[in-house]
């Protein structure tokens, strides 16, 4: 069985994020759960976890660079919308 606090640990180092009716992206809710002794931890994994996917991806850009340069590029369309 795997450990509880191992679980919420890799739950809030997952790039996926939801978003609030505004479109903000909200904190993973795991993060709220993990002991306050372990949230150092927890972010220490995630900055390794984005570095590995930044040193993969041919741009140099991790999930959320990714995910954030998205939303800078919808916002700036000049329609509004999403570059297809």
């Amino acid at each position: 069985m795997a450990d509880p606090i191992e679980l919420l640990v890799e739950q809030v180092v997952s790039a996926h994020r939801e978003l609030d009716a505004s479109g903000r992206m909200k904190g993973h809710p795991a993060w709220h759960d993990l002991p306050v002794s372990q949230r150092e931890h927890a972010f220490a994994e995630t900055v390794r976890s984005r570095e590995l996917e930044a040193a993969l991806d041919p741009e140099g850009l991790s999930t959320t660079g990714r995910a954030v340069l998205a939303r800078v590029r919808a916002a700036s369309a000049p329609d509004g919308h999403r570059e297809s």
